[in-house]
């Protein structure tokens, strides 16, 4: 989501998504230079680093190793710690042992330690960070990405053709055609975010400022019934319950199980889905926007950012921007990235090879900055999973309630999760 300020979060529950993300790569890179973090031949303070993903902890044990080895300067890192990351991190922080550089995820995670955050405006790799993808503070740089991620209609080309759906009502017609034809249209599935997480995602992130309009909604102070994008983002959810299998009797597995095999022509999923596909060659897929009110960007975010303690000595700042610039502009650390992380790079100084076609269609809108922000990072702690799920399943095994009601309903659960 956009050039914007830090505030509330993304899935805990998504960990399904989060750790599904990254199926790249045998990429090579290209642009950028290898000016590593010895500049001038002087040897850097040792710095620290401390993040939460555990799957890249030993490709970035890796890394560091090899910043070593080329530069001579050190970088430690500490061991990653899963669900009480965020703990221990606050507690570190707030007895100014913090580490140099730690990571964190866009929304209220990133608020909650916005105080902590060095501005990195006028470093050399903020300016290679990809249109909107930057972690930004009170106008300032404060974070570059470890990569992105995005989601849409993941649709077989050879059933789906988004080019005669532009809009909501060809969109609409698109999914009766189907109907008419004996094949399931845009299949949604039971879990919380692919039934209703995701997809309620592009009314919020294509108002004119979604965190404002979101925190006006904290504060009942706009009503989704009055809203074109809402209203119509109702419409296409009776359509898909009209149309398509009851997202309540379909999971994930059989989500991507019948997209591959044909019976089902869209689903409403991200790059990271490309996994369940990746063994059926017969299938051609595709990425492309929810078309509410015309929208043609895909929803395109950053798990997670890299940032600099601002409590840090000057010396361990100089050598933990040294670093971030070898990560993103050495050979080294571009391959790192794209082969050992498995991320969509979300710098300009890196041109992967080999990602899949999901991947590849995000990296694109990445470079573009064709893209509509994971305004989702700031609904209300717990909402999707507590709150906007079991309405959404009452929804679809009630086909009295009107997408009007829906919309009320939406409203009224807010209003109770938001206090």
């Amino acid at each position: 989501m956009k050039k914007r300020t830090i505030a509330a979060l993304l899935l805990s529950a998504m960990l399904v998504v989060l750790s599904a993300c990254g199926n790249n790569t045998n990429g090579g890179t290209s642009t950028g230079t290898n000016d590593g973090g010895n500049q001038g031949g002087a040897t850097q303070a040792k710095i620290t680093l401390f993040q939460s993903k555990v799957e890249i902890a030993e490709s970035l044990e890796n890394l560091v190793s090899k910043y070593k080895e080329e530069t001579g300067n050190e970088v430690e890192v500490w061991g990653s710690a899963g669900d009480s990351y965020i703990t221990q991190l606050q507690t570190k922080l707030a007895a100014n042992e913090g580490p140099t550089i730690f990571s964190v995820q866009p929304g209220a995670e990133a608020a909650k330690f916005a105080s902590y955050y060095y501005d990195m405006s006028n470093e050399e790799y903020a300016s290679y960070i990809s249109p909107n993808m930057a972690l930004e503070s009170d106008g300032k740089i404060v974070g570059v990405p470890t990569g992105v991620e995005g989601f849409g209609l993941v649709y077989n080309k050879e059933l789906y053709d988004p080019s005669t759906a532009t809009d909501t009502n060809s969109f609409i017609a698109a999914l009766e055609k189907f109907k008419n034809e004996g094949v399931n249209g845009l299949s949604l599935s039971q879990e919380a975010y692919f039934l209703i997480g995701h997809i309620i995602n592009t009314p919020f992130a294509l108002q004119e400022d979604p965190v404002a309009f979101i925190e006006q909604l904290n504060k009942g102070e706009v009503k989704l019934t009055d809203n074109a994008e809402f209203q119509e983002f109702a419409q296409v959810m009776d359509a898909i319950r009209n149309t398509s299998i009851n997202p309540m009797e379909v999971t994930y597995d059989t989500q991507m199980g019948d997209l591959a095999t044909g019976k089902t022509a869209i689903v409403h999923q991200g790059n990271w889905s490309y996994g369940m596909l990746a063994d059926y060659d017969e299938i051609e897929i595709g990425m492309a926007p929810l078309p509410i009110v015309g929208n043609d960007k895909l929803a395109v975010d950053i798990p997670a950012g890299w940032v600099i303690n601002n409590t840090a000595s000057e010396e361990q700042i100089a050598a933990a921007n040294a670093f971030l610039n070898w990560m993103y502009t050495s050979e080294t650390g571009k391959n790192t990235i794209v082969n050992d992380f498995g991320f969509i790079p979300a710098v300009n100084t890196i041109d992967p090879t080999g990602l899949d076609p999901l991947s590849q269609e995000v990296f694109e809108a990445t470079q573009s900055g064709n893209t509509i922000p994971w305004a989702l990072n700031y609904f209300p702690q717990g909402i999707i999973i507590n709150d906007l799920a079991p309405l959404t399943s009452e929804f679809f095994l009630d086909s009295s309630m009107t997408p009007e009601q829906f919309l009320q309903k939406i409203e009224d659960v807010w209003a109770k999760a938001a206090r």
